[in-house]
């Protein structure tokens, strides 16, 4: 596992996550609890796909693992997408 793998790195890219999540309330619950985390720069939500994602830019390093405890706390599960190929 790589630095990528395991936590989201300040950028312009962020890290794209896949949600259980099935209305925009529910994506707006997951939004308000990952705002939580310090260095959250912004949490972009996609309901036109499905399964619904989300995108999250950070000012800091940032646990994958912290996001998706964040998202169990909102009653939800989150899977990461590919990393971005450079």
């Amino acid at each position: 596992m790589s630095l990528l793998d395991k936590k989201i790195i300040p950028g312009n890219h962020g890290k794209t996550f896949g949600t259980n999540a099935k209305t925009s309330d529910d994506l707006k619950s997951i939004k308000t609890k990952i705002l939580e985390l310090e260095g959250i720069k912004s949490v972009e939500l996609n309901n036109t796909v499905f399964p619904k994602e989300f995108t999250i830019h950070t000012s800091k390093l940032v646990t994958i693992e912290e996001i998706e405890e964040k998202v169990k706390a909102a009653g939800f599960h989150s899977v990461p997408k590919k990393t971005f190929i450079l």
